[in-house]
């Protein structure tokens, strides 16, 4: 069949396998050629490692230095006779290929991360195939509703304001088009049905989990990634329901720490930049900020994706260093380069002036939605996509 983009509002309907191929191997080779991670952990599990962060971080500690062998827990939708698979699930194939390739252990886990079986089936896979311990855990997961383990019940996430109602915009990237919107404030049940999904809950769950079944090494750090981001983000973003998941988040990290103590580990919540990802575009008055900052960072030769910014972390920030480096809060600040005042200042410069006539012209909306597209394997030169693909060789595949 055919392949083309198919996409409705903020969301991909469709994915191109070669596409996708090409999107793991240009951070693979972003990663070689970096400066390496030194003293890296060499047995890794990443929950939530089929796209964004998740996958950047399993590429740059496989292939930017450390040599990791990984286990990757997603869940993604696979091929079937009816249609194409998911993104995620051509993100987590050819990974596996090219890291196995390579010599590397890679273990694709296709489970829902919230459930029991999944724990179980990661512990075994532990036991396995690292010799039962894991040196560093990777929480990158990203969803709007999360099951209350003891009704089931599904807990569900907002995007609101908190006190106020607030006026914002989104640009549809399925027609280029700008629309303003009010959004009302959240009830104290929203905030929190928020916190149970995207706050630390289930991260010192899975710690806990893995503390009891002894798949702990010794020195195993772990991280989970938030964001913060500039003033002007502030009234949805950390001054919202999000924020305050984010908070409890990064408190979380403070109790993990502790009980990652007794094994001379640390737990860490990850301040990273503003980048395009699968969850990133649905928030409101966060994509204008975006290609505003997009422009401005790469203008000044400060711009990173998610590879160049995990392999940064890893490299700079938690690992081959005597201390990892921290803010007033124990943060580690991967947004330091966005929030310099001089990109700044041209950022508000530039949304000063920005509207739904011009901010295709003023920002960077053409690399934005460049970003946006290779998420799910389209606009890669190399890649001729009136050429039909074969899906069907994926559906038997050992993923």
């Amino acid at each position: 069949m055919i392949i083309k983009p198919i996409i409705q509002g903020m969301v991909a309907r469709s994915a191109h396998p070669l596409g996708c191929e090409q999107a793991v191997l240009e951070q693979i080779k972003i990663a070689k050629q970096s400066d390496p991670i030194k003293d890296g952990p060499k047995k890794v599990l990443i929950l939530g490692a089929s796209s964004g962060f998740g996958l950047a971080s399993r590429i740059a500690l496989t292939f930017g230095g450390c040599s990791a062998d990984t286990i990757g827990v997603s869940l993604e939708r696979g091929p079937c006779a009816k249609g194409g698979a998911s993104a995620g699930w051509f993100n987590n194939h050819y990974f596996k290929q090219h890291a196995e390739a390579s010599g590397h252990i890679a273990i694709n886990i296709d489970g829902d991360a919230f459930a029991e079986s999944t724990r179980l089936h990661v512990i075994e896979a532990i036991e396995t195939y690292f010799e039962g311990e894991v040196d560093l855990i990777i929480y990158s997961l990203a969803t709007g509703a999360r099951p209350n383990p003891e009704t089931g019940e599904l807990w569900r996430s907002t995007i609101k304001p908190i006190g106020e109602r607030i006026k914002s915009n989104l640009i549809s990237l399925e027609d280029d088009r700008w629309s303003d919107v009010v959004l009302e404030p959240a009830t104290e049940k929203e905030a929190q049905t928020t916190i149970k999904v995207m706050g630390g809950e289930d991260w010192e769950s899975w710690i806990d989990t893995l503390i009891n079944s002894e798949s702990i090494a010794q020195g195993c750090q772990t991280i989970a990634f938030s964001y913060v981001g500039p003033e002007v983000t502030h009234p949805l973003y950390l001054d919202g329901t999000l924020g305050r998941a984010k908070i409890d988040l990064h408190q979380t990290s403070h109790s993990l720490n502790l009980k990652l103590a007794n094994y001379r580990g640390g737990a860490y919540a990850t301040v990273c930049k503003a980048l395009v990802t699968k969850a990133s575009v649905f928030i409101p008055g966060l994509t204008p900020y975006m290609i505003a900052l997009y422009k401005v960072m790469k203008e000044k030769g400060l711009h990173e994706g998610c590879i160049e910014q995990m392999q940064r972390l890893y490299r700079d920030r938690l690992f081959g260093q005597k201390q990892v480096p921290l803010d007033c809060e124990r943060l580690i600040r991967m947004d330091d380069w966005e929030l310099l005042p001089e990109v700044q200042r041209e950022v508000s410069t530039i949304l000063t002036h920005m509207n739904s006539n011009n901010f295709a012209q003023i920002g960077d909306y053409d690399g934005f939605k460049s970003d946006f597209l290779k998420l799910n394997g389209f606009n890669f030169e190399t890649i001729d996509y009136m050429l039909p693909v074969n899906t069907d060789v994926f559906i038997n595949s050992n993923n």
